[in-house]
């Protein structure tokens, strides 16, 4: 699909700047935040489909680069150094996922004795469940852009470690639960509860990265996620996945696309994608009886909206991907017509943000790196949305 010349410019600027402010180009000190930098890659990906130069591939091979050697790595102000893993530095260097990825927070991570604050717990680091599947889906559609199986590989081992470390058995319980936030070294909890997303985005990604690695030929390489899939699949709580909150549901969306594009490569629960579109539907309703998007730009937080936006531009993907559901297009039909009269929040939200005025907010500026990447990514939402064609890359 060929995006229209103006989003086409407008997200390269945005990435340009982007690259420019965290160190990427020119090379310098290194800004990284592993949700951002997720996104990031995927946008360089489109702006590199789209264009056929080959720099934005480039710039997203670097990012790659620097996201594993600074967020895969003990922070400089920590007197742990080296690999997270533990890993010698040519292992490491090898295997830069088997630790995990720091969510890169301004503060170090809270110390086992300290007391829990949950204000100051947001600006603290550790590692999220939700940021490393965003990674994930990421090395992904680099090794799809590539036709490189290590991308996907170092994606695979970042799952079965994420999996391994955040499935916690408390005394007394039937099944293990999710930890949200675990420390750097992923020996604790930070943050015992989950998100009501996270176990969903853990199997729709690992169903991904199952796909792509047999698409390649090299599913005999790197871990087979068995264990994982399973296990995110046996924490599934549909009852618990409606929400209002704008980014969750650009979240349920999003997935909801991924799942029907998986759907003709075999994907193992195809009744998931009308549970997540209903999901989806009911609770945009919801949102949008409470008002939706709106207010002054210095009281709202973009990259939330945002994430909405992206979602909603997923609805083309399901719609078109209702035919690989055995009986199911009229049934998906019902849910997508439910809401076809709030599927121009999508244009609404991101032409408030295009606003250059409501740019210069201390709100946007607060957040500008993940605020100019999700705007960069609604305006190109394909490069997130899309399972990459195999071999896509920019002709050298």
């Amino acid at each position: 699909m060929n995006p229209d010349p103006q989003r086409w410019a407008g997200a390269a600027e945005l990435m340009k700047a982007f690259a420019r402010r965290t160190g990427l180009a020119p090379d310098g000190p290194q800004v990284r935040y592993l949700w951002t930098d997720a996104f990031a890659v995927c946008n360089l990906l489109a702006l590199a489909r789209g264009s056929g130069d080959g720099s934005y591939q480039e710039l997203a091979m670097r990012l790659v680069d620097r996201v594993h050697r600074t967020l895969g790595r003990h922070r400089s102000d920590d007197e742990r150094t080296g690999w997270l893993s533990g890993l010698g530095e040519a292992e490491g260097a090898l295997h830069p996922t088997r630790g995990g990825l720091r969510i890169g927070k301004r503060l170090t991570e809270r110390g086992p004795a300290e007391p829990f604050d949950e204000a100051l717990e947001w600006e603290r680091d550790g590692q999220y469940l939700h940021y490393l599947t965003k990674w994930m889906q990421a090395l992904d559609q680099v090794s799809r852009f590539t036709g490189d199986p290590r991308f996907n590989v170092w994606a695979r081992e970042l799952a079965e470690t994420a999996f391994a470390a955040f499935t916690r058995r408390r005394p007394g319980m039937v099944r293990p639960e999710l930890a949200w936030k675990m420390s750097i070294d992923l020996s604790r909890p930070l943050v015992s509860r989950a998100g009501q997303h996270d176990a969903l985005d853990g199997y729709v990604t690992c169903a991904q990265l199952r796909a792509t690695s047999t698409e390649l030929g090299s599913w005999r390489s790197g871990p087979s996620l068995d264990e994982a899939l399973t296990g995110f699949r046996d924490l599934l709580d549909p009852d618990g996945w409606e929400t209002t909150d704008p980014l969750g549901l650009g979240g349920l969306f999003a997935d909801a696309g991924r799942v029907s594009q998986l759907l003709r490569r075999d994907f193992p629960e195809p009744e998931l994608l009308a549970a997540l579109l209903g999901a989806g539907c009911s609770g945009l309703r919801r949102y949008a009886a409470r008002g939706g998007p709106g207010g002054l730009a210095d009281r709202r937080l973009a990259f939330r909206e945002l994430g909405l936006a992206i979602g909603l531009d997923a609805l083309g993907i399901i719609r078109t991907g209702a035919r690989w559901v055995p009986g199911g297009t009229a049934r998906l039909q019902a849910l997508l017509e439910q809401i076809d009269d709030l599927v121009t929040l999508a244009e609404r939200i991101r032409s408030f943000w295009l606003l250059p005025a409501h740019r210069a907010t201390r709100t946007w500026m607060e957040h500008q790196d993940i605020n100019e990447v999700m705007l960069a990514t609604s305006l190109l939402p394909d490069g997130f949305l899309r399972l990459s064609p195999l071999g896509a890359a920019a002709p050298a």
